[in-house]
């Protein structure tokens, strides 16, 4: 491999990671009400329908714009689930047992996120290089970082239970980003770009680290 080419993949793969970082939580709140020992397997599962969604991506990157519904839909269920978390389940638990139906539904949901997620990173990846190899290489080697950082939310928040409150706060903050990121997407389709609701990425991770920050600060001392 060129030097060139190294430094394309190292690119994608630490593009990818930031693009997708917020991603790694969204799985570690979607994983936990499992039991312990099926949470690797749901996000192994994820990790295979990852490859294959953004492998299709790479392939259809031109009509992936189009998806604008998905970041819609994608935030709103985000938005849904924080909500739902505050309003009913302030203490959650993982689930004693899990049925089959529920094991294939939280990787189902897995999936469906991770493609919400595509739209805005493959878009962004794609510019780096035309050879779809070398980028999907990246992607890959970045999908692979965000799974194994998913595992290690969960475990911290077994260990400091008050951090889920925390994770559900970043879920949250997620959806909006991605819903405003469905509305701007359409906007622009539409040749009206004067309506796109933009949330500047300084913004989003200025937020991001406060929640992240005051949160954990907050869990922390309570655990204390």
């Amino acid at each position: 491999m060129s030097g060139e080419a190294l430094l394309v993949l190292l690119s994608v793969v630490a593009l990818e990671a930031l693009l997708s970082g917020d991603n790694a939580l969204v799985l570690a709140v979607m994983v936990r009400p499992l039991p312990p020992h099926l949470r690797a397997r749901a996000l192994m599962y994820g990790l295979l329908g990852a490859y294959l969604l953004r492998g299709l991506a790479l392939l259809f990157a031109v009509y992936l714009i189009q998806l604008w519904w998905a970041q819609v839909l994608g935030g709103l269920y985000l938005l849904q689930l924080a909500v739902q978390h505050f309003r009913d389940h302030p203490e959650a638990r993982p689930l004693p047992e899990a049925t089959a139906r529920e094991f294939w539904r939280a990787v189902l949901r897995i999936n469906l996120v991770d493609l919400a997620f595509a739209v805005d990173s493959i878009l962004a990846v794609v510019a780096f290089s035309k050879d779809l190899l070398l980028v999907f290489s990246g992607v890959a080697l970045g999908i692979l970082f965000i799974r194994l950082l998913a595992g290690s939310v969960v475990a911290l928040m077994e260990r400091y239970p008050g951090l889920e409150r925390v994770a559900y706060a970043l879920v949250g903050w997620a959806g909006f980003k991605l819903l405003l990121e469905g509305e701007g997407t359409l906007a622009h389709l539409l040749h009206r770009p004067e309506l796109a609701l933009e949330l500047p990425k300084a913004v989003f991770w200025g937020g991001t680290l406060l929640i992240l920050a005051l949160g954990s600060l907050l869990a922390f001392r309570r655990h204390a």
